[in-house]
């Protein structure tokens, strides 16, 4: 199925597979760990960590030899836990707040008038 398998003392392991520990090596994310949290199909997997949670192809990524016990699907706090029992920090990014900034109310001239009732419309010649 996976085309990357490692032949170790007559074992084949799998180097794609879920909860493996990767480092990413192209685009914006190159040089930081991740882990697969998903393998989509033979080309690209899902994965997440100290990399934002993205669809990625498996040529952009180096298996490592660590594997981290997660499910398929896992969420970023339960990968973030797996990761740091194995030595590796994910930093998270702090969302700046924006301020809530409140429209300008226009105040309206309201005269003390009584209700007129709708004036009929001006005949027009033809």
């Amino acid at each position: 199925m996976h085309k990357r398998v490692l032949k170790a003392k007559g074992k084949v392991v799998k180097m794609i597979e879920v909860g493996r520990v990767c480092l990413k090596i192209a685009g914006r994310d190159s040089n930081l760990k991740c882990a697969i949290i998903d393998v989509l199909d033979d080309k690209t997997v899902m994965i997440d960590g100290q990399t934002r949670r993205k669809k990625c192809n498996i040529k952009h990524l180096e298996p490592l030899n660590s594997v981290v016990k997660i499910k398929k699907g896992a969420t970023h706090s339960e990968v973030v836990k797996e990761l740091e029992k194995i030595g590796i920090k994910v930093v998270e990014k702090e969302k700046k707040a924006k301020p809530k900034t409140q429209k300008p109310v226009k105040k309206r001239n309201i005269k003390d008038k009584p209700i007129e009732a709708e004036k009929p419309k001006k005949k027009t010649k033809k």
